[in-house]
């Protein structure tokens, strides 16, 4: 026989499904995609200074959560720059310029503490 017993009330569990239910987390998101956004500029290689002005972030509510992406739109014959930069390519006289792992290095801090703040953030709220 299994018994299940319990003391107190679910206030603290509803007031954290609801507060994460009302989108609350999305400001936690906010401030993480602009400390992205400002860490991926500083850690930029520059030769004209574009590639590192055209980082920007997006949230968007998926089927199965959010999702925080940062973008980069200096486009140049249809090719992301920022991604060349990061992988390399080649070049039309049969070079290959080899890529910088530049993107990596700048958001890992962020990533080692995302979760655990967000999560903090999502939880103090709930509590309030």
């Amino acid at each position: 026989m299994i018994t299940f017993k319990h003391k107190g009330d679910f206030k603290k569990t509803t007031a954290f499904l609801t507060a994460a239910g009302n989108g609350n987390y999305l400001n936690g998101l906010k401030k993480y995609g602009e400390i992205g956004v400002q860490l991926l500029k500083n850690a930029t290689p520059k030769k004209t200074g574009k590639t590192s002005e055209s980082w920007s972030y997006s949230i968007e509510k998926t089927k199965s959560g959010v999702s925080l992406s940062w973008n980069n739109s200096n486009i140049n014959d249809g090719l992301n720059i920022a991604v060349l930069i990061q992988y390399g390519h080649g070049t039309p006289q049969g070079y290959f310029v080899q890529g910088i792992d530049y993107i990596n290095p700048a958001l890992k801090p962020l990533f080692d503490t995302l979760g655990k703040e967000l999560w903090e953030e999502v939880t103090r709220d709930a509590r309030h």
